[in-house]
C-alpha cells in the first residue's frame, strides 16, 4: 500500500467561518477553518435524514496566506490533506484530544464555477 494513501482525506463542503491568518514570531503562518460536509440517508421509517459533519482544518505556510485572501465563509471548497490528532491538558487537568485536517491542497469551487460561467474572450 502506498504511504500517501495511509493517511489521506479529501472533502468537499462549505466553509463555516471567515479564514483568519495567524503569523508567528518564527515566520510561520497558519489559517484555521471549519468545513461542513453533508450526508443524506433514509431512516428505518423511510424518511430522508440530512446529517452535517463539521471538520476542523488547518493550512500552513504560503498556502495559509492564499487561503486567507481567497476563501470566504460559505464558499464551497475541495480540500485534501491528512488527519492529525493532538492533545492538551485543560485548566481542570483533563486531557483533551483535538482532531483536524492538515490541508495540503485546496480549490475554491465557487471561483471555478464563476470562471466556467464567464464567456470566453475571442
Amino acid at each position: 500500500m502506498s504511504s500517501k494513501l495511509a493517511n489521506s482525506v479529501s472533502l468537499i463542503g462549505h466553509l463555516g467561518i471567515e479564514p483568519e491568518l495567524k503569523k508567528f514570531g518564527n515566520g510561520k503562518m497558519c489559517t484555521r477553518l471549519s468545513l461542513a460536509t453533508h450526508d443524506s440517508y433514509k431512516s428505518e421509517s423511510g424518511e430522508w435524514v440530512n446529517h452535517t459533519t463539521w471538520h476542523n482544518l488547518v493550512i500552513w505556510g504560503k498556502m495559509a496566506e492564499s487561503a486567507s485572501k481567497n476563501l470566504h465563509k460559505g464558499d464551497q471548497v475541495a480540500v485534501s490533506g491528512k488527519i492529525s490528532t493532538r492533545n492538551y491538558t485543560d485548566k481542570e487537568g483533563v486531557k483533551r484530544f483535538f482532531t483536524e485536517i492538515e490541508v495540503s491542497d485546496f480549490m475554491n469551487l465557487k471561483e471555478k464555477e464563476k470562471a466556467a460561467a464567464e464567456p470566453l474572450l475571442q
